[in-house]
């Protein structure tokens, strides 16, 4: 059993909250003894009772009440085997770089994170992308099978500041999709609540009333193919998971390569359309966190470019002209 120790907030933690504080450094801490030690009034910042999501500013001194040696072990996390190709594909996908922020154009078939079956993901691999500084550390998330725009915060200030823009909704995103059918109208706004449901082989998300959380995507036509399929810029307002493509197929409009939401319709028997999930992180702008404006721009997978060729939506001389 440890004793009483006082540690102070360094600079790099600023806007960090409580718990998270923890996790870093006490992983072996389990949030319900967290939560505990603080509503006892054990754990106290700069002497004062403190909660979970208190946001934590240099130079604050935290008290950590007498602990076992368990949990205040650090965990030994296994090897990571990373193939160093692996890496070198990964930097030449750098959209953007400098002291507070890496953008990467993640490709499609690439996990974010670690999960059931994700022996590779980036993740795993930011310990490549350190350049010299600290570790990147994720902000968000893209689908395995999204292409596009992820950003990564090379200091824990910059990424409490990313995570502030997303949380505030101070961060505009755009997506495009290729889906089957065009929607009616060719532009407007879907506001439907959306929740998890059981199904069989798993869960969804679906539509639900009441029962779902607030969920909203304005949506425009950049072009179509004779109503069959349609060129969709997606603005979501808000961050559900599968929020686009739940939104797409409340609209009759399913995402090319989508079969997990919109069955066989999603599958397609034009040559040259493979059926792959054809959506894209196009667009990101949100406040820099060093001031200004961070606005990255990542050009379309190859499938996405191919399909659009096909279909007669850009042709060999306007390829490399895409709308923003």
């Amino acid at each position: 059993m440890s004793g009483v120790v006082t540690r102070k907030v360094s600079a790099d933690e600023a806007d960090i909250r409580l718990d998270r504080w923890f996790k870093r450094h006490y992983p072996a801490l389990g949030h319900g003894k967290l939560e505990k030690l603080l509503r006892t009034g054990q754990i106290r910042v700069d002497g004062g009772r403190a909660k979970a999501n208190d946001r934590l500013q240099p130079e604050q001194q935290i008290r950590i009440p007498p602990l076992t040696e368990d949990e205040t072990a650090a965990p030994k996390p296994p090897p990571r085997r990373v193939d160093p190709q692996a890496i070198k594909d990964l930097e030449k996908r750098i959209l953007y770089k400098d002291d507070w922020v890496i953008a990467l154009n993640k490709p499609a078939g690439l996990a974010t994170q670690g999960g059931t079956g994700q022996a590779v993901h980036i993740d795993m691999m930011l310990d490549g992308l350190r350049f010299g500084g600290d570790r990147p550390r994720l902000v968000h998330r893209l689908d395995k099978d999204t292409s596009g725009v992820l950003l990564l915060a090379r200091s824990a200030s910059a990424a409490a500041k990313l995570a502030a823009c997303f949380r505030d909704k101070t961060t505009r995103k755009l997506y495009w999709a290729l889906t089957v059918g065009a929607p009616r109208p060719r532009q407007g706004k879907i506001d439907m609540p959306l929740a998890k449901v059981a199904v069989a082989g798993g869960e969804r998300i679906m539509t639900e009333g009441e029962e779902g959380k607030p969920a909203v995507t304005l949506y425009h036509t950049i072009d179509h193919a004779r109503e069959k399929l349609a060129w969709l810029g997606l603005m979501p307002l808000t961050g559900r998971t599968h929020q686009l493509r739940a939104h797409c197929l409340a609209m009759n409009c399913p995402i090319v390569g989508d079969v997990k939401y919109g069955g066989e319709v999603a599958r397609l028997d034009t040559e040259g359309v493979p059926n792959q999930l054809h959506l894209h992180a196009r667009r990101i702008e949100m406040p820099h966190p060093n001031g200004g404006l961070l606005r990255v721009v990542a050009p379309p997978p190859k499938h996405l470019r191919d399909s659009l060729k096909v279909l007669g939506l850009i042709d060999d001389e306007t390829a490399d002209e895409f709308p923003g």
